[in-house]
């Protein structure tokens, strides 16, 4: 008790005899700190956040001992230098408490300066600032901490002797519990580099001070960079970075980000430097450097600023670039340092700058942004800064039009519309936002209008920069023809057509236009382009005449070009030209209309009716595309010699041309679907490579001149269902690489010798009723791959006995050549990697007799749907088998000895399956696809473990992320399905409208999509099958068919989630516009709305409301076609929050 007292009494005497403080002016402007905004650092460690500042130094002093000396003329030197200083001088007012105060003058100040003392650890007040001091530095907030031993040992300090010692004696009675802390602090504090006066000649105080101003303005020199407020959809990106960068390596660390104009590239770089910048001895971020570069010595200037920042004194001046890249190397080379080099252009820029990593010190850092990726070949990490997600767009858009992080109520669809427009990128979403922030409902509904027709200037200028810089005319021509008329092609389509426009090959062209970040080409080549950018594009060509459409180069609007062409205004400035009037009335034209544009080179009319005198058509015409060419034949009178591609799809050519023409340049002719077409035109061409006769059901005859086309890669005939012969001529083909005979039903035979083919690496032939078709193709000794599929009907219900009779006898007669022929033709293909003979009628008593083993190329084998209850055994020395697909074979008991190096197995909806017995030496990299194998006695045997699947029947998502031993069990049929019987539909699908279709956008990066529909009446049918079709709008080209429901009882609403999984759409890869088109194959019965909304994250699916009705409301009962489904019982007929719960599963969300 009495030492409490004794304890009370001296915090009283602390508090009575504490230093009197004043705090300096917290309304001091720090013009040199520009802080990052809250919303920009979401989800970044703090750790690495640098303070706001309010203060440049807190002094930390024993006022007793030297607050009228040498604290007083340190602070008053401080000031004078102009640095926002914190002393405490004035008693606080009674009753506050000091410690807050203090911690949050701590906490905003960039350096603490302690002025050690003989007194200083003599009040618990000075000790525990030191602990908070240290604390702050040790945050890696970037707080500096400076120490002065004023008339005190260092020493005394580090281990708490002399006067220090006798303090702690009297601590260790009255705060037992904080002394170990305070020791702990004055040992770090004593080991920091400071000053020692007594290491001052004569112990000259104020030449001290003159030192100590001196580092402090250089450590204070402002390295931050001003970065905009409410940053959102970064986070992820700099957290990378920062955490690659922040890594403890003596290396230099090179990164770069590239991407197109105004995505946010700098943004992201200025966030990043200014997390680590404190943490080094220099630091430089060299701006708008492409911009610089162009003036007068402008990258000697770069360089001057490069060692400037960095060194903290005048350099000399740099006269040339040359010189300066020596300077560099010389000054900087043992100094660990972060640069930021920002919007290069060209590689000399690069080498100016930072050429080499040995210029400079272990484990600096260096961040390169540009606009071309090529100029990044030697980093050692590179983003593509991607367009931000839909609703991060939202958000950034609201906080430059709302303030706020959502649009007002009233104007959440215009804002929508602003959002697609803007295609995710920043710059954008930040011009846009601001202009409009001041506006009226109508005054936007005007800015979105004009939008459609005239982009904004603002961000045109800024995109523009980057087609201002490519190389030459001819590149610059190249991205025109791109943005005008071939977004959504294929590369090599494109590539013909480029290289007829330029003459040369312009791969090299296409490859620079992509890593300047001006186009992008997907996997499987397709084109295509930012909007903003096409636009930009486009923007360049209507300049050209603004108020006269017939003297731009190319003219591409519907309504220009069709104007141009029913006014004869054309002129011969036109190279290329667009107009599609399928859906319109009005669809008749004259060729007169093209008689002045003589220099015409693109040609694109579909759905024109043209009359007159084809002659008056342009001579230099490379490209025709001609979709539902009204013609029975084509124009003798029209001179073709230059042509390069002729597209006709859909058209009325029963013969292209009688007579034999010769085309030596055509390399590309599609007569697709062309349900007129009875023969082949007699062709010469060398050049040819495609021909596309893909669904013409009238076609009876391959004319015999296919031979002499020496040049022909690829022929589709596939769906030529009256083609009985090919002519023997075909074998003639020595350049043919792939031939498609699919659904060719009628196909009696094909030619003799076929193994000529020489060059043939491809053959697909599903559904072929020709019993010689295999003696025809065994000797193809250079197949790569062979589909020879049957048809899957139904593969749930219906066997080969219900299928239509010819296609049942058949396979009956497959079965029994197989016995035969199948082993003479695995002998033959020893190069095959790919064999697809799914459905095709194989039996246990062939697999018996099948030996596969001689397929040693083979890598992937698909034989889903099929009789047999075992696999052939010589499957399992298939050495480079890695894809093995058996799903919905029925009878498959059990699946033994698979090869080692199988990767992916798939064996969905095998309904006897029982065990699976899987190598031990793959099982860490093996996938398998059991889902819709609902025997209770699944099991997975891997050598001596065994695995139960019993349950995988029960629930999708439990089987979509169930791990065993390595064995990832993956859903490959990821859809749930709902129907709902009445007529309520969800709130909120991002994309809804009446009537059976609708246009919508999709990210290149999402989970699924949620298909809606709504009929305007119930009804029972056996026939009917609703499919929700996804197309591409620029061409038509379907990418996706989703079916909603199938079955005798259909509801009024139906609800499907598909996956992206199940889509596989190979041929989009964002931010093209597309189009849903829903079909209730009945012409009685309609849809009355339909939506789509796309699932990018968790917020997007959780910004679908659900009418309460709907939740609470009735659902179908099951219907016996879906008895089978794989969500029957746990998803598909149960109720909405249900499925909810599941989609949420499906696509790994936490709420």
């Amino acid at each position: 008790m009495q030492k409490e007292k004794r304890k009370q009494s001296k915090d009283e005497e602390d508090d009575s005899s504490s230093r009197k403080r004043r705090k300096a002016d917290l309304s001091k402007p720090v013009s040199f700190i520009s802080t990052v905004s809250a919303a920009a650092m979401t989800e970044l460690d703090s750790s690495r956040s640098r303070p706001k500042g309010a203060y440049d130094v807190f002094l930390s002093f024993r006022g007793e001992d030297n607050r009228k000396s040498f604290t007083g003329h340190l602070y008053t030197a401080l000031v004078q230098a102009g640095v926002h200083t914190f002393l405490d001088e004035n008693e606080l007012p009674r009753g506050e408490e000091i410690s807050k105060h203090l911690l949050k003058a701590i906490q905003e100040s960039k350096i603490s300066i302690v002025i050690f003392s003989k007194g200083y650890a003599s009040t618990r007040w000075c000790l525990n600032e030191l602990v908070e001091i240290l604390e702050c530095k040790n945050r890696k907030t970037g707080q500096i901490v400076l120490p002065i031993f004023y008339d005190i040992d260092p020493s005394d300090v580090r281990k708490q002797t002399g006067s220090f010692a006798k303090a702690f004696d009297k601590h260790e009675e009255y705060f037992k519990e904080k002394v170990n802390e305070w020791r702990k602090a004055l040992e770090e504090a004593g080991n920091l580099s400071g000053w020692n006066l007594n290491d001052m000649e004569n112990r000259h105080e104020s030449k001290l001070i003159q030192a100590i101003i001196k580092d402090v303005l250089n450590k204070l020199d402002p390295k931050y960079i001003n970065v905009a407020t409410n940053l959102v959809g970064i986070d992820r990106l700099v957290q990378t970075i920062s955490d690659i960068l922040s890594t403890t390596t003596d290396e230099v660390c090179m990164v770069g980000l590239h991407g197109m104009s105004g995505i946010g590239k700098t943004t992201i770089a200025k966030v990043v430097f200014n997390q680590l910048c404190y943490g080094f001895e220099g630091s430089c971020f060299l701006s708008n450097i492409n911009e610089t570069s162009e003036q007068p010595n402008g990258l000697a200037h770069l360089q001057e600023q490069l060692l400037h920042d960095i060194l903290k004194q005048n350099v000399a001046t740099i006269n040339n670039a040359d010189r300066g890249m020596v300077l560099i190397k010389e000054r900087l080379c043992h100094k660990r340092v972060i640069v930021v080099v920002d919007d290069v252009a060209n590689q000399y820029q690069l080498n100016a700058l930072v050429g080499e990593r040995s210029w400079f010190g272990p484990g600096s850092r260096v961040i390169i942004t540009t606009k071309d990726e090529r100029l990044l070949l030697k980093v050692d990490r590179k983003f593509k800064v991607e367009e931000l997600k839909r609703e991060v767009s939202l958000q950034l858009f609201s906080w430059h039009a709302f303030k706020d992080n959502k649009p007002s109520k009233d104007y959440v669809g215009l804002s929508n519309d602003v959002v697609d427009y803007c295609g995710g990128i920043p710059l954008a979403l930040e011009v846009l936002g601001s202009s409009l922030s001041a506006k009226n409902k109508s005054r936007w509904k005007c800015v979105i209008d004009k939008l459609r027709i005239i982009p904004n200037h603002d961000i045109q200028e800024k995109l523009r920069i980057c087609f201002d810089k490519l190389d030459d005319h001819k590149l610059q021509e190249t991205f025109l023809d791109l943005a005008c008329f071939f977004i959504g092609r294929n590369k090599e389509y494109v590539s013909h057509v480029l290289e007829a426009r330029c003459g040369y090959n312009p791969e090299d062209d296409l490859g620079t236009l992509c890593e300047k970040s001006l186009i992008n080409v997907n996997a499987s080549g397709e084109i295509s382009m930012h909007n903003l950018l096409r636009d930009m594009g486009r923007e360049i060509i209507h300049k050209e005449s603004p108020d006269q459409p017939g003297k731009r180069s190319r003219i591409w609007q519907r309504e220009d070009a069709w104007n141009v062409l029913s006014k004869q205004m054309g002129t011969e400035v036109v190279e290329g030209l667009s107009v599609d009037v399928r859906a319109s009335k009005n669809k008749l034209l004259s060729t007169g209309s093209f008689t002045k544009m003589r220099l015409l080179k693109l040609l694109q009319i579909n759905g024109v009716h043209l009359s007159g005198p084809f002659k008056l058509l342009s001579e230099e015409l490379i490209w025709i595309c001609w979709l539902e060419c009204p013609l029975k034949s084509f124009p003798s009178n029209l001179m073709l010699d230059k042509l390069v591609v002729l597209e006709m799809q859909y058209s009325n050519i029963k013969e292209l041309w009688k007579e034999k023409k010769i085309l030596n340049k055509l390399k590309i002719l599609n007569l697709s679907y062309s349900k007129n077409l009875v023969k082949t035109p007699h062709l010469h061409s060398s050049s040819l490579e495609k021909l596309l006769l893909e669904g013409c059901l009238s076609l009876v005859e391959v004319h015999q001149s296919i031979g002499h086309l020496k040049s022909l890669i690829f022929l589709n005939l596939k769906g030529c269902r009256r083609l009985k012969t090919l002519p023997q001529s075909i074998c003639d083909t020595k350049s043919l690489e792939i031939l498609n005979i699919s659904e060719c039903s009628q196909l009696e035979k094909l030619p003799k010798h076929m193994g000529g083919m020489e060059s043939l690496t491809e053959l697909l032939a599903d559904g072929i009723n020709n019993e010689q078709f295999l003696t025809s193709i065994e000797h193809l000794m250079y197949l790569r791959k062979l589909s020879m599929c049957g048809y899957n009907f139904n593969t749930d219900a219906q066997s080969s006995t219900s299928w239509p009779s010819p296609i049942s006898s058949w396979i009956s007669a497959c079965v029994l050549d197989w016995k035969v022929l199948l082993p003479t033709c695995f002998t033959s293909w020893r190069l095959l990697r790919k064999l697809r003979l799914a459905y095709f009628g194989l039996s246990e008593s062939t697999t018996n007799c099948v030996d596969l083993g001689g397929l040693v190329a083979l890598e992937e084998l698909n034989l889903s749907g099929n009789n047999f209850s075992s696999l052939p055994s010589s499957i399992s020395i298939l050495p480079k088998l890695q894809l093995l697909r058996v799903s919905h074979c029925k009878n498959l008991v059990s699946i033994s000895e698979l090869p080692s190096n199988l990767k992916l197995l798939d064996a969905i909806g095998c309904k006897s399956m029982e065990r699976v017995r899987l190598p031990i030496q793959s099982k860490n990299n093996s996938n398998m696809s059991l889902h819709r194998c609902p025997s209770n006695h699944g099991w997975i045997i891997s050598s001596d473990t065994v695995c139960d699947l019993s349950n995988t029947n029960k629930s999708l998502v439990e089987a979509s992320y169930n791990h065993c031993y390595g064995y990832h069990i993956e859903d490959y049929d990821a859809s749930l399905l709902m129907g709902i019987v009445c007529q309520k539909y969800p709130n909120r699908f991002r994309y809804d409208a009446k009537g059976c279709s609708l246009s919508f956008h999709i990210p290149p990066v999402f989970h699924g999509l949620i298909f809606w529909a709504l009929s305007t009446r119930m009804f029972f049918s056996s026939s009917h099958t609703i499919k929700a079709i996804i197309t591409k709008k620029s061409n038509g080209m379907q990418l996706f068919e989703a079916r909603l429901v199938v079955g005798l009882y259909c509801p009024f609403s139906w609800i499907r989630y598909v996956s992206l999984s199940e889509m596989a759409m190979e041929e989009y890869c964002g931010h093209e516009e597309l189009e849903l088109y829903v079909n209730l194959g009945s012409e009685d019965i309609n849809v009355k709305h339909c939506g789509i909304h796309v699932i990018e994250d968790l917020d997007s699916f959780k910004a679908i409301e659900w009418d309460p009705d709907i939740e609470s409301g009735n659902v179908t009962s099951p219907t016996s076609h879906l008895l089978d489904h794989p969500l029957y019982g746990s998803i598909a007929f149960t109720t909405i929050e249900k499925w909810k719960a599941k989609l949420l599963k499906l696509n790994n969300f936490q709420l």
